[in-house]
């Protein structure tokens, strides 16, 4: 299906991998082709992307929105070059719909051809070759460039211009050819993760590994479940794994760091829901997926049901976990010392569904590819405090990294 949808020049493959998450809904999602899309860019983008939303409800919506949204939702600026390609917002109504579950397939055409359909995409002949050679990556900071960066970050948080920073290096190879379906399989098998997604737009690509839901509205609820807090696993013997993983949930620093971004995802949410509905439903849960263990906290509210999507998006929009707070404060520090622009990497990619409800990932352990030039890269992040060691931020970068560096081939760093 996913070589199949591949033809088209925008799809999305949204992929659960059979985890069972609070919040859980579909286990596959999957669109392609498009019969009425809206691309904008920071400015008035909101306001053109409600307009078309209006103007299609009851179909099923699929879309991103870029992190530099940031420069319309916080009057911010952005002038650092985009090389992926993404636009800050597309959203689209797709040609294809397909559900799948463990044991189904439904398929939705306004053609009406789901028999010929299906049996296209059964006699398809996936793309299944692994990466032939190595691809060399380059770090746009160096690690003494990046330990610098961290010191330098520490010393806002002591003189009190910020709570916490998520900051972010790029590894990169500015020209190089890669298949997008078999390394998107390949990422798949590494490390399948519950907000897992193959999304086109064109040239330009996103192979991601999400392990964390941005937001979420199942009728009147809406459900945010930001990530802060990473060790990695001990795949070799599994009582040590055991012990990283209480290690993880008693961590000081750790329950530092995800405490504050529960707050700032509940005064976020507050903007947006009935006074009073606001909750913590877990603080400080530690889930296990296939290379970290990963402290997740699920915040919820009875969301006013006068507000619009865009609206609800002003509001959370970019998400606490990628930002710091406070959020405009650290957005800004973000534009100083990052330097690569993010796009899409820690935006959101997800659905709009024709009742309304809606789900969102936050795009990390993520792969952005433009087939057009060949430039490929990925972004990993880890947020800092005052209780942070940049040597152990470092090594936390790594590890979020390493399922992509194993599916590149690349040599270990």
């Amino acid at each position: 299906m996913l070589s199949w949808c591949n033809r088209f020049n925008i799809s999305a493959f949204l992929d659960n991998h059979r985890y069972q998450l609070p919040g859980h809904s579909y286990e596959c999602l999957v669109a392609c082709g498009s019969i009425s899309s809206v691309t904008a860019n920071a400015g008035n983008a909101l306001q053109q992307l409600q307009s078309w939303i209006n103007l299609h409800q009851g179909d099923w919506m699929f879309g991103h929105l870029a992190y530099d949204l940031k420069n319309e939702t916080e009057q911010l600026s952005q002038l650092k070059e985009d090389v992926i390609g993404f636009d800050d917002l597309t959203f689209f109504v797709p040609q294809y719909v397909f559900q799948l579950s463990e044991t189904e397939i439904q398929i939705g055409s306004l053609q009406q051809d789901h028999a010929t359909v299906f049996a296209a995409i059964c006699a398809e002949e996936p793309n299944v070759q692994k990466q032939k050679k190595a691809v060399d990556l380059q770090q746009r900071v160096s690690k003494d460039q990046y330990i610098s960066q961290i010191n330098s970050i520490r010393e806002h948080i002591i003189r009190g211009d910020c709570y916490e920073l998520n900051y972010c290096m790029e590894f990169y190879n500015p020209s190089v050819v890669i298949d997008p379906v078999s390394t998107c399989l390949s990422l798949a098998a590494v490390s399948p993760n519950p907000f897992s997604a193959f999304y086109k737009v064109n040239n330009s690509y996103l192979l991601c590994a999400s392990p964390e839901r941005f937001l979420q509205k199942q009728g009147n609820q809406l459900l945010s479940q930001p990530m802060k807090g990473t060790l990695q696993r001990n795949l070799t013997d599994a009582a040590t794994d055991e012990e990283l993983k209480t290690a993880l949930h008693d961590s000081v620093k750790d329950r530092s760091e995800n405490v504050m971004v529960v707050d700032l995802v509940r005064n976020d949410l507050s903007r947006v829901c009935n006074e009073g509905s606001v909750k913590v439903d877990e603080l400080f849960a530690v889930y296990t997926f296939p290379q970290v263990h990963q402290m997740i906290s699920t915040v919820s509210g009875e969301v006013n049901p006068a507000l619009e999507f865009t609206e609800i998006i002003q509001a959370a929009f970019p998400m606490g976990s990628m930002t710091g707070a406070p959020k405009r404060k650290v957005m800004e520090l973000i534009d100083a010392y990052e330097p690569s622009r993010r796009g899409l990497f820690s935006g959101a990619v997800g659905y709009i569904a024709p009742n309304g409800d809606f789900d969102f990932n936050v795009v990390i352990r993520s792969l952005l590819y433009n087939a057009s030039t060949g430039y490929l890269s990925y972004q990993v992040g880890s947020g800092i405090t005052f209780y942070s060691n940049a040597e152990n931020e470092y090594q936390e970068c790594l590890w979020k990294g390493q399922a992509i560096r194993n599916v590149l081939h690349a040599v270990p760093l």
